[in-house]
C-alpha cells in the first residue's frame, strides 16, 4: 500500500484533494491532505514540510505529490524522510535555495500567462473565474469558498532548504488547460530545471477538483 501525501498550493487548503482522497483509498492506497497554516504569519516553508513531514510518520512506502506552490515544499520533505516517489501538479518547481516569490521572475511566469491569454482570448487580469474555476463544475467552488485564505509573505520568502534535487523518482504533470501556468511555461520549466519531460493530464490550475478521475488514474499510474 503507498500513501500519498497530498500537499496543496497557496492557502494551504487539504479540502483542495477532497475528491481525488476517496480515489486513492478506494484503489487499497492512503491519502493524506494536508492542512497547511497559510495564513499564520510565523508559518513558511520549514513548518509546511514538517508538517507534511509528520502526517505521514511511520509509513514506508510514501508519495509526496505539491499542487502549485506545494512544489517549493514536497522536495524539502523528501530531504527530510525517505521517500518512494515525488509528483509535481502544476508545481512551481524551486532551485535550490529559492524563494517562491522570487520564482515567478525567474521563470517568466508573468510573461508566459499574458501570452497564453492573449493566444485564447481571455482577461489578461487575473480573476478567480478565468484562471482558476473555468474548468471547476460551479456546484464544487462553492464549497470551497469557505476553506479559502490568503498566502502570507513569510511562505514566499523562506527559501526551499534542499542542497539539490531529491534522488528520487519525480514526474511533473500539468493539467492541458491550465491558464495560470501555461503548459508551455510548466514543459520549459521541468526541462531546465529537472531534466524531465512534461506530462498533460485532463484539466486547469485545479485540476483535483476539475479532473479527479483522470489525475487519480496518472498517480496510480506510477506505482
Amino acid at each position: 500500500m503507498t500513501t500519498f501525501a497530498l500537499v496543496p498550493g497557496a492557502g494551504g487548503a487539504a479540502w483542495y484533494w477532497h475528491r481525488v482522497v476517496p480515489l486513492l483509498e478506494e484503489a487499497g492506497h492512503e491519502a493524506v491532505a494536508v492542512e497547511l497554516p497559510a495564513d499564520d504569519p510565523d508559518a513558511g516553508l520549514p513548518e509546511y514540510a514538517a508538517l507534511v513531514t509528520s502526517a505521514v510518520e511511520g509509513r514506508g512506502d510514501v508519495v509526496v505529490v505539491g499542487q502549485s506552490m506545494g512544489g517549493f515544499t514536497v522536495p524539502m520533505v523528501a530531504a527530510r524522510r525517505p521517500v518512494s516517489g515525488i509528483v509535481l501538479l502544476n508545481a512551481m518547481v524551486p532551485l535550490p535555495g529559492e524563494t517562491a516569490g522570487a520564482w515567478w521572475d525567474a521563470v517568466d511566469s508573468e510573461g508566459a500567462r499574458l501570452a497564453a491569454a492573449r493566444a485564447g482570448g481571455w482577461t489578461e487580469e487575473i480573476d478567480l473565474d478565468t484562471y482558476f474555476l473555468h474548468d471547476v463544475d460551479p456546484a464544487v467552488a462553492v464549497g470551497g469558498e469557505e476553506h479559502q485564505r490568503a498566502e502570507v509573505e513569510r511562505a514566499f520568502e523562506t527559501p526551499c532548504d534542499i542542497d539539490g534535487w531529491p534522488d528520487v523518482p519525480t514526474r511533473v504533470v500539468a493539467g492541458a488547460d491550465d491558464r495560470f501556468f501555461p503548459v508551455g511555461l510548466q514543459r520549459r520549466v521541468a526541462r531546465d530545471r529537472l531534466g524531465l519531460e512534461l506530462d498533460v493530464v485532463p484539466g486547469g490550475h485545479l485540476a483535483a477538483l476539475s479532473h479527479p478521475v483522470e489525475l487519480t488514474a496518472y498517480l496510480l499510474a506510477g506505482r
